[in-house]
């Protein structure tokens, strides 16, 4: 008896058909099967040598309508046009409460930075440490960040995205718990490493599950929610982070203490609401249940029967970023760009804003952390600042291409050393608080656009090589929240908070041409790029299209 029929049509792939060629299998009448019948699309893309189409067990019909020829034939397994199972096709509310919730993971791991540099004092004083350890377990949660998603990223293509959300924010949840119960420093930075670590393989998954649901030209704002959440709970962390630390019943500990129980209740949710949205493995798992329930082995998604190894993807993961960075133009510039600025922005969270507002204006620890509405208020205006680029965007896309992403970027430029010029300058107790605070929120503003235009202008740039692109460039942005902070120090005990605050302002000046070389010469750029040719030589090439209209 041939196996229950299915709502989707099944590709077969063949030779000697054209896309358009359709053929409707119906079962011998019976009781059971009267009415019922598949779809097939027949696509002319050899899958072997073979020039016949092999059909010898189909589900939806019994052996004695079957057709035999060659078994080396397999049958492709894809949705088709509308299919509702396609994350693409999900309701827009749905799409929405997937996004929230992937923003959501980011969003309490961010604070893990910020709200740990705000417990410095007691911890110095709990566990006997210098201010330079403290610092260095506040740098690994970076460098967690940075290394370890060139090994994992490739684990998605495995066994998809959500197991990886939830796996690593149960562990997650372990780390923060291992930090507030240590007895020593060497012990918190094993733990802000592999915190770092777990945060990163999840975190970093959020720009691919928007890409999965959300069709390129919708992007913008999902994008731009997902930089709003991951820089206004950073803001939000050292505001209620000042204020633990100013309580002498919980101050350091409590801090990491609190991060794990919203990290753990996340996870709990997480097992009740979360949804896979890389259509690859959905796709793989309504293969794996027709050759159950057919005994038929031939059914396989695209590109299944050509799976490289896992070890074999995880080197090109490590390796295929690195060589971005060095090799790609683009990729490169955009990397000196973000970790400069990353780097700034950890030094200014890490060190600068809480000493100098303590220092200079006597503010106790609960009032810097307020200073920290900043992050909010700049976030809160790059977000603004993303709807008249996506206005922009959509003018001169036609003329510019990708490049037509950069104008809010080249703004930046312009803002970034204004910013820190004049918080450098205004930070004196003989100039009244707010005028550093209004520096403050403007580097915050730079750091918000800057964080959403790289993410989308290097998708636009590399479409499906855009994970390389992207891995490459938050290697490189967390190597700098890494390195940076670590110098800071000395940088300020040197120079002063003034001096040092104006030599990075001079940096950023050197750096205004970076975002108007690429607005600019871009496009030249990426006619010299060899992955930019070899992806256009792909899209000029005629593609056979099936059920779900993709390649």
């Amino acid at each position: 008896m041939a196996s229950p029929p299915h709502s989707f049509p099944i590709s077969l792939m063949g030779t000697g058909n054209t896309p358009d060629n359709k053929l409707t299998l119906k079962r011998p009448s019976s009781p059971e099967s009267s009415g019922r019948s598949a779809t097939v699309t027949l696509l002319d893309e050899p899958t072997s040598p073979v020039k016949t189409l092999s059909i010898k067990t189909f589900p939806y019909t019994d052996k004695s309508a079957s057709t035999v020829v060659s078994p080396t034939e397999w049958f492709n397994v894809g949705f088709h046009s509308g299919d509702s199972r396609n994350p693409v096709n999900y309701s827009r509310l749905r799409k929405w409460c997937i996004t929230l919730v992937v923003c959501a993971f980011n969003g309490i791991t961010s604070p893990a930075t910020s709200s740990f540099s705000m417990g410095f004092p007691s911890m110095i004083r709990d566990l006997h440490c210098t201010r330079f350890q403290a610092t260095v377990a506040y740098c690994l949660y970076s460098l967690g960040f940075a290394i370890v998603p060139l090994f994992t990223s490739a684990l998605s293509e495995e066994v998809g995205r959500k197991p990886i959300y939830l796996v690593t924010a149960f562990l997650g949840t372990l780390c923060y718990m291992l930090a507030a119960l240590s007895g020593n420093i060497e012990t918190v930075m094993v733990a802000r490493f592999l915190g770092g670590a777990c945060a990163s393989t999840g975190s970093t998954l959020v720009g691919g599950t928007i890409s999965d649901i959300w069709e390129p030209h919708e992007r913008g704002l999902p994008m731009a929610v997902f930089a709003l959440v991951n820089m206004v709970t950073n803001g939000l962390g050292s505001i209620i982070s000042g204020w633990l630390e100013l309580d002498p019943y919980l101050q350091w500990r409590w801090i990491q203490w609190i991060q794990g129980i919203v990290n753990g209740t996340y996870f709990f949710i997480g097992l009740l609401v979360m949804e896979e949205t890389r259509s690859h493995i959905i796709l793989r798992g309504i293969a794996k249940k027709l050759r159950k329930e057919t005994g038929d082995a031939r059914y396989l998604v695209r590109g299944d029967e050509t799976r490289q190894k896992l070890s074999v993807m995880i080197k090109t993961s490590c390796t295929r970023p690195i060589m971005f960075v060095f090799t790609e133009p683009i990729v490169t510039c955009i990397c000196i760009w973000v970790f400069f600025m990353s780097g700034v922005l950890y030094v200014q969270i890490g060190r600068s804003v809480s000493r100098v507002f303590r220092n200079l204006y006597d503010f106790n620890m609960g009032q810097s952390g307020l200073v920290f509405i900043t992050v909010i208020v700049g976030s809160i205006l790059g977000l603004g600042a993303n709807v008249l680029q996506d206005a922009l965007y959509r003018k001169n896309v036609s003329q510019r291409g990708p490049e037509a992403r950069l104008y809010i970027a080249c703004l930046v430029g312009l803002l970034l050393p204004t910013s820190m010029f004049i918080y450098a300058w205004t930070a004196d107790p003989n100039i009244f608080w707010m005028w550093p605070v209004v520096g403050l929120t403007i580097f915050m503003f730079c750091s918000f656009a800057s964080f959403q235009v790289v993410f989308i202008y290097l998708a636009d740039c590399y479409g499906p090589m855009a994970s390389s692109a992207l891995a490459g460039q938050g290697l490189t942005r967390n190597l700098g929240s890494f390195a940076l902070p670590l110098f800071s120090r000395k940088i300020f005990d040197k120079l002063t908070y003034k001096w040092a605050n104006t030599l990075f302002g001079g940096i950023a000046v050197i750096l205004i041409p970076v975002p108007f070389v690429l607005l600019f010469y871009g496009s030249s750029l990426r006619e010299r790029s060899r992955v930019c040719r070899e992806l256009m030589q792909l899209e000029e090439k005629p593609v056979t299209t099936s059920g779900d209209g993709g390649p």
